[in-house]
Formats: structure tokens, C-alpha cells, sequence
């Protein structure tokens, strides 16, 4: 179950989000993860990484929910605003929040970097829950009974004024996780799971 707490943040029993003190499950294993994402990454991710700063710019496509800002910082995760970025990627059919794997935003972050990109990513699709993912799968075969989004390692985003082929093309160079070109809908799928392309 979800509560929502003051400012409409979602909130679920047994996150982090409410520790006083210490590094939560999510953070200390995003942290050494994340960090093996962005360490192979040239350029400004990589300068960002040694800085210890992190920052992610997205807007919800059929929403006004957004967030920019730092996500990570001084070598963890930033537990408010991965909360505000778990709510941004909710599943709007049900309403329902899932703590998304911090690395979908170090791979966002890593590409974002090496195309110098300062507009926000359009995310069209983030979580998914399993019935959410069984109702889309029966209106298209390109959706897998087994899609990185229901476990929150997934987003089908697009950055606006830029073409979808080339950042695909720059997401799958760098391998650092799976990669999908949906060109007819004008977005690219992104994941955090094994390095792979479609």
C-alpha cells in the first residue's frame, strides 16, 4: 500500500525515505552500482562522477510532474529526490509508485552528458505494474511478458528536438544497458539491465 505524504510524495512501508540516519538498502547498493555505470563514460559524466555530483532533468509526458536537480552527491544517492523521481515515474494507470533502480538514472544521466543535452527527458512510460504490462501486451507484441519497467529498471522516453535514432545509436555505443528504437512512436527505451539493443 502507498501513502502519500504532505507536497503529494508518494510513500511506501519499508523505504528509506523516512530514515533519520544511515544509508538505506536502495542507496548503498545503487551507490557502488551507479558509480560502475558512470566510471565508464567519458567526458562531463565522468567529471561529474569525480565531483560527486549527479543531475537529472525529466518531465512526465501527460502530467505537469517534473524534476530537476541533483540525484546523487558526495558518493550516495539522494533519498528525497529519488522519491520525487520514483513519483514521476509511477504507473499513471494505477497510480502506484515503486522505488525504481537508481542506475535507469545514471544511464540517463551518462547519455544525457554525451549529448550535451540541458532539455528534460519526456518520459512516456517509467514503472509498470504487472497488470499494467499484461493490459499493454495485449494491444502490441513488442512488449515483453518479462519488461525491465515492472521491475522499475526501465523508462520510453524521448528528448525533445533531438532524433530518436541518434540517441539510440549514442545509448547503445556506450553499453550500458538495454536499448530499444520504437521510431514510428518517436521514443527510445532505456534500461539498466544487460547491454542489448532491438
Amino acid at each position: 500500500m502507498i501513502r502519500v505524504l504532505s507536497g503529494g510524495r508518494p510513500h511506501e512501508p519499508g523505504c528509506d525515505c523516512c530514515a533519520a540516519t544511515g544509508l538505506g538498502r536502495r542507496s548503498l547498493l545503487g551507490a557502488g552500482l551507479g558509480l560502475l555505470a558512470c566510471g565508464t563514460v567519458p567526458g562531463q559524466a565522468e567529471a561529474q562522477a569525480v565531483r560527486g555530483t549527479r543531475r537529472l532533468t525529466v518531465r512526465r509526458a501527460y502530467t505537469s510532474d517534473s524534476f530537476s536537480g541533483v540525484y546523487f552527491a558526495d558518493g550516495r544517492y539522494v533519498t528525497d529526490a529519488l522519491s520525487r523521481l520514483d513519483w514521476v515515474f509511477r504507473d499513471l494507470s494505477r497510480e502506484e509508485v515503486t522505488p525504481m533502480d537508481p542506475r535507469l538514472f545514471d544511464v540517463m544521466n551518462a547519455v544525457a552528458a554525451r549529448m550535451e543535452a540541458t532539455e528534460a527527458f519526456e518520459v512516456i512510460s517509467g514503472y509498470r505494474a504487472p497488470e499494467t504490462n499484461a493490459a499493454i501486451r495485449h494491444q502490441s507484441s513488442r512488449v515483453s511478458t518479462v519488461s525491465l519497467h515492472m521491475s522499475g529498471m526501465a523508462g520510453d522516453m524521448r528528448l525533445p528536438g533531438r532524433e530518436s535514432m541518434g540517441m539510440a545509436r549514442l545509448a547503445a555505443s556506450m553499453g550500458l544497458g538495454g536499448v530499444g528504437l520504437y521510431r514510428r512512436d518517436g521514443f527510445v527505451h532505456l534500461d539498466c539491465g544487460q547491454s542489448r539493443r532491438w
